[in-house]
């Protein structure tokens, strides 16, 4: 049996790289990021502009930020019903 990456069971499913970065941004800083994943877009006059210019021609750059985006996901507290 295969699993697919890209099912609704997938926490990036329909999240924007964009979103992605915003929600980053708001929760960590652009400062924590830039430690995290050593980029310039992230360091050096950091823009969500840029950002997403360098992450959409740099895989292993996109993959660290999916990283730290699921890892920021996966810690935050479950909806209680």
């Amino acid at each position: 049996m295969t699993t697919s990456n890209n099912g609704p069971n997938n926490l990036l499913h329909g999240i924007t790289l964009h979103r992605m970065l915003d929600e980053l941004v708001e929760h960590l800083g652009w400062e924590h990021m830039g430690r995290e994943v050593k980029v310039a877009c992230f360091t050096n006059n950091p823009s969500v502009r840029s950002s997403l210019a360098f992450l959409r021609r740099t895989p292993w750059a996109r993959a660290k930020v999916e990283a730290m985006y699921l890892a920021m996901v996966r810690a935050r507290p479950s909806p209680t019903a």
